[in-house]
């Protein structure tokens, strides 16, 4: 499988271990940067590329996973789901990583790498690499709302309001 990575200063070394470890499970890693350590450097294009790689590969019908890193996650998480298609989640434990594949399709992992040993984040990655989507239906259907908001704006209709949904996709 071709796994994309991208980090800012405080995954680095998270990254380049990682590396090492994905690529002899027999992986192939495409690093998107940060090549080296700059304590004031911006993840938000490290980890849209990654996500953007993520996305157009499985487009090409080339198995793909990204896993994105930073101090906590959190930033990383919300700069690679602002890629059309991408659909990454915050992982903190191994439940966490096999749901978000399970559950959700989540083609990208978040990670903090300041809350976790290196230990557990191979484990939370190992487990998200080898869980593959349900494919039950509940969960294909939550998925394709979610696309179809972020394609079009549209929503199901709220019915506590009589709402018959946004098209404008901003509410």
């Amino acid at each position: 499988m071709r796994i994309h990575i991208a980090t800012d200063h405080a995954g680095l070394e998270f990254s380049t271990q990682l590396q090492h470890h994905l690529a002899e499970q027999g992986h192939e890693v495409v690093d998107h940067g940060p090549i080296e350590y700059d304590p004031v450097d911006d993840y938000p294009a490290f980890c849209i590329r990654a996500a953007q790689a993520v996305v157009a590969d499985q487009a090409a019908g080339v198995a793909a996973l990204g896993i994105v890193f930073g101090g906590s996650g959190n930033g990383e998480q919300i700069a690679a789901n602002k890629v059309r298609g991408a659909r990454a989640a915050l992982v903190w434990n191994t439940a966490t990583a096999e749901l978000a594949r399970e559950h959700n399709d989540a083609n990208v992992i978040a990670i903090g790498a300041r809350q976790h040993p290196f230990e557990d984040v191979v484990r939370f990655i190992d487990r998200f690499i080898e869980t593959p989507f349900s494919g039950d239906e509940r969960h294909a259907r939550r998925i394709a709302q979610v696309a179809a908001y972020e394609t079009d704006g549209s929503l199901l209709p709220d019915p506590r309001q009589g709402d018959v949904g946004s098209s404008d996709g901003r509410a």
